[in-house]
């Protein structure tokens, strides 16, 4: 089991950006494809960005072009880097350790425990 750990949220205009991160421990990260997902109040939770473990990475049509995800498997991180940010954005980001296969990402049971993204002016 991988433990996760979310940080970088907060208070943003429109427009702004921020880069969240998700440190992770307990497991062999390396193996795992990651994915942040987001949850807006009274929405469900959606994936907005899923990395391989070999870097390969797919975006939701809502965050294509503006956010950008990364990895350093020697940090045992994974960043997401958010530009052009819009009220629409705000949400409790979480991260997830899955896996990726023909195209489509499966979140595992681990779980971070979110940070808040605000975007407003």
């Amino acid at each position: 089991q991988v433990q996760l750990v979310e940080s970088g949220g907060g208070l943003v205009q429109p427009g702004g950006s921020l880069r969240l991160s998700c440190a992770a421990s307990g497991s062999i990260f390396s193996s795992y494809a990651m994915g942040w997902y987001r949850q807006a109040p009274g929405k469900q939770r959606e994936l907005v960005a899923a990395i391989t473990s070999g870097g390969t990475i797919n975006y939701a049509d809502s965050v294509k072009g503006r956010f950008t995800s990364s990895r350093d498997n020697a940090k045992n991180t994974v960043y997401l880097q958010m530009n052009s940010l819009k009220p629409e954005d705000t949400a409790v980001y979480y991260c997830n350790a899955g896996t990726y296969f023909r195209g489509s990402y499966y979140p595992g049971g681990s779980w971070g425990q979110g940070t808040q993204v605000t975007v407003s002016s």
